[in-house]
């Protein structure tokens, strides 16, 4: 019996924020799902092929330094002796703002932890992670109306609603054990309502279908609250008593009739109207959002929408809640440990004095610098203009994840000091001065935490490969060497209990407790009884439609988003490196609507030339289900090389909205290569 369960070591999978726990037995390596939650015993194709990658011939297993076009190998000590001494003779000429670091969503909060402490001792707030580019616009949203930027309810609560609403999501793909849970609900009499701009693999099991059109969602959610409030099926006690703002919101969705905004959305108005109605009569509910929402320009106030839908409805504690979906198996982690810019661990703000100096005399210094840093995404720009002049990256690949990534390469050229710590050469690694060789995920133990706020335990199964070492080993060897004090761990659990006692909700927990059953922190479910305001009650905010920062004109018609593939994950290179994966979508595609494929002549596997004002690709045509001017790309291969990169309120881009222009490539020229983008 290894770690409590008959069946194996008990792993936290890596790849999205469900969080689901794998049992791999040591010896024949074959992996099974966890019987227990969050998945129940169930298990999508990347959880069943999730070591798949970790034995690829390409794994890095020596510590590396770049020598004119080529790497060569170098000692460990070695190269942190001139990484730690480049960064302090960076920090002495231009001082400690000038150097960045970026966090990962795939590394354990120990790591991320440690992350963000080196760069704060090191006086900077420029470290940031991939949370940036995806929910940072849900945690500003909801900070600003209930308090804290998290998942509301658990997993288990989905089953028991009345109705489960899914925005701008396809959770059938890109979280399917969640399936369970929505079917679940569906199975007990509740309605299942999917709004997309296209009609995915989710469609097929929902009740209502809602095809919209791109970048029109609060006109669609304020249409919603419209029918609400004039038939008079919000909940009046809860809004008296629990919220503030609510003649705001009464008054600005007024001019939202379902018939306006059926010539907005494109959808129906009766549908606009019995969608409403449905979900208000439900009597509890959730709503459940993605990307789809978020990356847009309008994506802060796109979830204030949805929030404002809930708040009407009272559907919060018992009766319903909010559920971001995480897309990373540690993006919740990762922030919640203090790993973005404005935000020290636990989402606390720089200008809290009084966390910030507990923090600070945890740390054994007198205070923490207050500025926030750069935001991930404003980086680039800050080391084309000289403002950055190192940058130490751990587990992400932004030169493939990056809006308009032609800009984020072109960067990466400029450093005086670039540092990669990765499993494989990545293409953001290829630019890098060092290459440090980190261990997978089931080469280490430590902590993670999911999309409900769950932190689990991940036991270690096997050994690195080479010389490559647990991130959380690399961080405490570099800052001992940059002569940082406070890093005197032995053992993963040290960390563990330092960001213990950060947070009160555990303060009494123990580390027994985490590895044999897991923490959900602050508790399973949020604002039963009050929200976590100054006075306890949740903010309507009122939002107008906002249109996207670039509109289709005769130069460019068509409207390019970006979507996620099943057996995919983030920019590829684990998944691509896991055959079983790989053989089942190899290269990219673009998707086109029926409508548009003859327009253009394109037929079903025809290679054509996507292009944006940012660059340009070479992609095979799939027709699919996908409204008319619309073309959408799998974000996994280069897609980013076209995506627009203007940024939103909280810093995120707007990658499901670029204007796009598509033509066909005539078969014997199928031999050339696109260039990989323009300008």
């Amino acid at each position: 019996m290894l770690n409590g369960i008959g069946m194996g070591v008990r792993v936290v999978c890596p790849y999205c924020g469900f969080g689901c726990n794998l049992l791999i037995d040591p010896k024949s390596r074959r992996v099974k799902p966890y019987p227990g939650e969050p998945n129940r015993g169930k298990l999508c194709p990347k959880g069943l092929y999730a070591l798949e990658h970790v034995f690829s011939k390409d794994r890095l297993k020596h510590p590396l330094k770049k020598e004119g076009e080529s790497f060569r190998r170098i000692s460990w000590e070695k190269a942190i002796s001139e990484i730690s001494t480049k960064l302090k003779e960076i920090i002495e000429d231009y001082g400690p703002g000038s150097i960045a670091f970026i966090a990962s969503s795939k590394v354990t909060n120990e790591e991320n932890y440690l992350i963000q402490k080196i760069a704060r001792l090191l006086g900077t707030n420029n470290v940031d992670n991939c949370a940036r580019l995806c929910h940072e616009s849900s945690v500003h949203a909801l900070k600003l109306t209930l308090g804290d930027g998290v998942q509301t309810n658990p997993y288990s609560d989905l089953e028991r609603f009345g109705a489960i609403m899914i925005w701008g999501y396809n959770p059938a793909e890109t979280h399917p054990v969640v399936m369970q849970y929505i079917l679940g609900a569906k199975r007990r009499g509740g309605k299942i309502i999917v709004i997309d701009i296209r009609e995915t693999l989710t469609m097929r099991f929902a009740d209502y279908r809602l095809v919209i059109k791109p970048g029109t969602d609060i006109t669609l959610a304020n249409a919603i609250m419209n029918v609400i409030i004039e038939g008079n099926l919000y909940n009046k006690e809860f809004v008296e008593s629990r919220t503030t703002g609510f003649s705001e919101i009464r008054m600005g969705v007024k001019k939202y009739t379902p018939e306006y905004a059926e010539k907005v959305t494109g959808v129906p108005a009766e549908l606009i109207r019995e969608v409403a109605e449905v979900f208000a009569k439900a009597g509890s509910g959730a709503i459940m959002w993605g990307m789809g929402i978020t990356q847009q320009i309008s994506g802060v106030e796109n979830v204030l929408a949805l929030v404002d839908i809930a708040l009407l409805l009272g559907y919060f504690g018992e009766k319903g809640g909010l559920y971001p979906m995480r897309g990373q198996n540690n993006v919740q982690g990762a922030a919640y440990m203090g790993t973005l810019s404005e935000f020290l661990p636990g989402y606390i703000p720089l200008s809290d004095s009084k966390f910030r100096r507990k923090v600070a005399k945890m740390w054994g210094v007198e205070d923490l610098p207050t500025e926030r840093g750069f935001y991930l995404t404003e980086y680039w720009d800050a080391i084309l203009k000289g403002d950055l002049k190192a940058l130490y990256i751990v587990g992400e690949n932004p030169a493939v994840s990056d809006a308009n990534a032609l800009k984020v390469r072109k960067a990466l050229t400029k450093l005086d000091l670039l540092v990669v710590q990765d499993l494989f050469l990545t293409k953001t690694a290829r630019f890098a001065h060092y290459i440090l060789p980190a261990a997978a995920f089931c080469e280490k133990e430590g902590s993670y935490m999911n999309s409900e706020r769950r932190i689990q335990w991940s036991f270690k199964v096997c050994d690195p490969p080479g010389e490559s070492k647990p991130d959380w080993e690399i961080l405490v060897m570099l800052a001992r060497a940059l002569g940082l004090k406070g890093f005197d761990y032995s053992k993963v659990e040290d960390i563990t209990r330092e960001y213990f006692k950060l947070f009160p909700a555990l303060r009494n927990r123990s580390i027994e407790e985490l590895k044999a059953r897991g923490i959900i922190i602050p508790a399973p479910r949020l604002y039963v009884d009050s929200f976590n305001t100054h006075d306890g009650k949740a903010r309507f905010v009122a939002v107008e439609q906002i249109m996207p920062w670039e509109e289709p004109n005769g130069e460019y018609p068509l409207i390019l988003t970006t979507v996620r593939l099943i057996n995919h994950y983030n920019t590829g290179e684990m998944t691509r490196r896991s055959p079983s994966l790989a053989k089942m979508s190899g290269e990219s595609v673009v998707f086109i609507s029926r409508e548009d494929a003859r327009e253009y002549g394109i037929e079903d596997g025809d290679y054509v030339i996507v292009e944006t004002r940012r660059g340009s690709l070479r992609l095979k045509a799939k027709i699919a289900k996908i409204q008319k001017g619309v073309i959408a790309i799998p974000f996994h291969f280069d897609a980013n090389l076209l995506t627009n990169d203007a940024l939103n309120k909280a810093g995120t881009p707007e990658f499901k909205f670029s204007a796009a222009r598509i033509r066909k490539i005539e078969k014997e020229n199928y031999g050339t290569k696109c260039d990989e983008g323009k300008g």
